[in-house]
């Protein structure tokens, strides 16, 4: 199995962002990937960080395709492979209507709006040089609609604030062959009322968030449970905390459960003192 880092990079510098992405790259992770926030634009930062990198792969974690036409996107997606000699991830999702509506588009159907648009990315003519391999594409996929487009249309799914338990649902969708990436929110905290406010501080905004609601009722939780900013079981389960032990326990419940690729998402990464490695160290695939 696989095993990437999610990293939101604007907390640091060009410098310091360089050297991160060099301390998960010397602690073998194969993979890192790029949310699409407020800050810096996700292609535009997997080009540089491509250049300044010789092994790890960079990836988009996720790209929303409301804000770049499908053109573009199959442009970037081959001109970063070919550049990068086949080191490029795409990962492609629709974010949410509110942030999308605020940009001013008008939100479809997720599965009628990722169907065309990878449509128009397959029909792109792009006259570029081809690269040594395609950059695998990977789509943001909770449900079973999305999911079995993902292994369809795709190399497969990813899956964020989803638990071991929605993994092993998500593979029986997926089967055999599509990769699952799915993201682990990590906390190196032992004390249960200081991890868990931290895990509700990084999870407010999605806590309030129906679609995941939906797919959280799913596993059994109710509405008291997102409440408050969520209630401790719902925490616990969204969010991994305590030591190298507890960490590494929850890394194999989602292997066993069949994903393919784990994405430790490491919370408090950046300090007032630096960058807090421990989870990063803690789960290094160079060290177990």
């Amino acid at each position: 199995m696989s095993r990437g880092i999610l990293v939101a990079t604007e907390p640091f510098d060009r410098d310091a962002l360089v050297e991160l992405i060099g301390a998960i790259d010397a602690r073998g992770y194969d993979s890192c990937w790029l949310p699409e926030l407020f800050g810096r634009e996700p292609i535009a930062t997997a080009g540089y960080l491509l250049g300044c990198t010789e092994r790890i792969a960079i990836a988009t974690g996720i790209a929303n395709v409301y804000v770049r036409d499908a053109v573009a996107m199959a442009q970037a997606r081959r001109s970063l492979a070919e550049l990068s000699g086949g080191r490029f991830i795409v990962g492609l999702g629709v974010s949410n209507a509110a942030l999308n509506a605020a940009r001013g588009h008008r939100w479809e159907a997720p599965h009628a709006k990722l169907s065309a648009y990878l449509d128009a990315m397959d029909a792109a003519r792009i006259d570029s040089p081809a690269p040594v391999s395609t950059a695998p594409l990977f789509i943001a996929a909770h449900g079973p609609q999305l999911q079995k487009l993902a292994g369809r249309r795709g190399d497969g799914a990813i899956t964020y604030l989803m638990p071991p338990a929605h993994a092993r649902a998500s593979r029986e969708r997926l089967g055999a062959g599509p990769g699952l990436n799915v993201v682990a929110l990590c906390l190196a905290e032992s004390d249960p009322a200081i991890a868990r406010k931290k895990a509700r501080a990084a999870l407010a905004t999605y806590v309030r968030l129906d679609y995941y609601h939906r797919e959280w009722r799913k596993l059994g939780f109710e509405d008291a449970d997102f409440a408050d900013g969520g209630s401790d079981r719902l925490i616990d389960t969204l969010v991994v905390w305590g030591d190298r032990d507890a960490l590494s326990r929850r890394i194999a419940e989602f292997d066993h459960a069949g994903a393919s690729r784990v994405i430790v998402l490491p919370l408090g990464l950046r300090t007032r003192a630096g960058i807090d490695l421990r989870v990063i160290d803690a789960l290094a695939p160079a060290t177990r």
